[in-house]
């Protein structure tokens, strides 16, 4: 019996965030239990969110029951977006939500996703049976073919430059209550075959108070072909600084899928952010590519000027748009978090 042809064998990519979207994607709050502190905050910075996408691009919300109610009383009359009626979980669809493919040089090949395997980051957050179905429903809704992978992944767990290299951290992939049994190398190759990637680069480390086990978008992003930003800890005593210098380093040695050495841009993260002595993995690198437009989590503290120049130098073209996330991260996670992009 042969095999369905991959991602890869039929020509399919993995595109870069700042290729042109068709729409993002949002998942509204509910889960209560899942935030620290008061959650009553939580759904006024969704609106935000999507208020200032919608000016961009159009925005999808899924939900359902009340809190789907509660989307389409604050945002509803927005022409850009629209609620749809899909169960929930939790608000995390960077992770929940399929992960989308482009044609690489057929263009006659529709827009393809992927629907991976989900356990709420190897079991951490039970119940998780809504979100499993969260992919599927999506690429059902608007109709698009797309592949159901035997494996656990999050979309917050991989970082592309659209033209062949893949950024991954191993502790968030490589992982026994994920995909118990399979090793590095064999990871790599699903990720080769079903992203269409020609190279993969390996670095490790985790925020501290990072229940996801070291996503990528919180570490190291590509904000260009041949351009990288990487979250940096200056600080010896802080308990980030010895992990992201290690990954510094790496990046420093490692070429990408066409054989060039990264321009690499730092940028320091906030010192010890925390709420009730909990750490929480606050970085800058959380930021959203959208179209024209870099949404960029910022926590009230005097490092968040620096990383809004620094963004700013590294996308010329668009306007940069700083969002309170203080009391967003004490779900843990932030903008790129709670968005999934859906290309043109």
């Amino acid at each position: 019996m042969t095999s369905a042809p991959s991602p890869l064998e039929l020509g399919y990519r993995l595109p870069a965030e700042w290729e042109p979207h068709a729409a993002t994607w949002l998942a509204w709050p509910h889960r209560k239990a899942t935030w620290l502190g008061d959650f009553s905050p939580i759904p006024d910075v969704f609106e935000k969110v999507a208020r200032l996408l919608a000016l961009r691009e159009p925005v999808k919300i899924i939900a359902s029951g009340e809190s789907l109610l509660d989307a389409q009383q604050r945002v509803g009359d927005i022409e850009e977006i629209e609620c749809i009626d899909i169960p929930t979980n939790d608000s995390w669809l960077r992770d929940t939500g399929p992960v989308f493919l482009v044609p690489d040089c057929d263009p006659s090949l529709p827009t393809a996703a992927i629907a991976w395997k989900w356990n709420a980051w190897g079991g951490k957050y039970p119940p998780w049976d809504d979100d499993a179905r969260v992919a599927n429903a999506i690429t059902s809704k608007i109709g698009l073919p797309h592949f159901e992978p035997d494996i656990v992944l999050e979309g917050g767990a991989i970082e592309t430059d659209g033209e062949g290299t893949l950024l991954v951290n191993k502790n968030c992939v490589v992982d026994e209550k994920r995909n118990a049994g399979l090793s590095q190398n064999e990871m790599e190759r699903i990720l080769r075959e079903q992203l269409g990637i020609e190279k993969v680069i390996w670095i490790g480390g985790s925020l501290q108070g990072d229940d996801t086990d070291g996503h990528i978008d919180q570490l190291a992003r590509f904000v260009a072909t041949g351009h990288i930003v990487v979250a940096r800890q200056p600080d010896s005593d802080d308990l980030n600084h010895a992990s992201l210098n290690e990954n510094i380093e790496l990046l420093r040695e490692v070429t990408d899928a066409k054989g060039n050495h990264l321009e690499i841009t730092l940028i320091d993260i906030p010192p010890c952010f925390a709420f009730e002595e909990v750490q929480l993995p606050a970085s800058y690198l959380n930021f959203y590519v959208a179209s024209n437009l870099v949404l960029v989590p910022v926590f009230g503290v005097n490092t968040d000027d620096a990383a809004l120049r620094n963004l700013s130098e590294c996308f010329p073209n668009h306007a940069i748009e700083p969002v309170d996330c203080h009391e967003l991260i004490r779900g843990r996670g932030a903008l790129h978090c709670i968005t999934r992009d859906q290309p043109a």
